[in-house]
């Protein structure tokens, strides 16, 4: 079976009443949780070494807007380097400043998102973060998930998709083994 988890310009396109794709691409224990408590990755990054990026590159490459929560952007800002150059970044966060940081936007909700990602020349829209990740699946704004299931269980953590206020049916498209044990799934969102 193989694998291909970046966005391609042969799939269909947005859903009707959108321009754009939400798309999810997480590492996650097998036990379903993608961070610690503390927000801890070293199960992850130490394990998934083994797989290289796991298709992230041609992933991110295809990707021009990123909505992320508040936690993982401060994870990702204390990063050696950025990770999103060339991209444009939306944080969902009722605390943080707009404007402290140049590489960003700041946003105060869902709706604040939908409504800037609607205005803007979006097309692939990455989220991250697990209660971002919650609130676009839920109402509808996730398209296509990719999970990567590191073998470990942690045990105790985050879940990257919390309570839901309905099913998401999800259509099976792909699963590949990956080095180091890695298993890659990935699914539509059946509307």
């Amino acid at each position: 079976m193989t694998s291909h988890s970046a966005p391609s310009s042969t799939e269909s396109g947005a859903p009707p009443g959108r321009h754009w794709r939400g798309y999810v691409f997480l590492g996650m224990s097998v036990d379903g949780l993608i961070a610690r408590n503390d927000g801890d990755l070293g199960w992850l990054t130490s394990r998934g070494e083994a797989a290289g990026d796991a298709g992230y590159t041609p992933f991110m490459a295809q990707i021009d807007h990123l909505v992320v929560g508040r936690t993982t952007y401060e994870t990702v800002r204390a990063f050696e380097s950025w990770p999103y150059e060339g991209k444009q970044v939306l944080v969902l966060s009722r605390s943080l400043d707009d404007g402290a940081d140049p590489r960003v936007r700041v946003l105060r909700s869902l709706d604040d998102a939908v409504a800037a990602l609607d205005h803007a020349p979006a097309h692939h829209v990455y989220v991250d973060g697990g209660r971002t990740i919650a609130s676009f699946l839920g109402a509808g704004l996730i398209d296509d998930l990719t999970l990567t299931r590191v073998p470990v269980l942690i045990g105790d953590g985050v879940t990257p998709f919390g309570a839901l206020p309905h099913d998401a049916d999800l259509l099976h498209l792909s699963t590949e083994v990956l080095p180091g044990g890695l298993v890659q799934s990935r699914y539509r969102v059946v509307r």
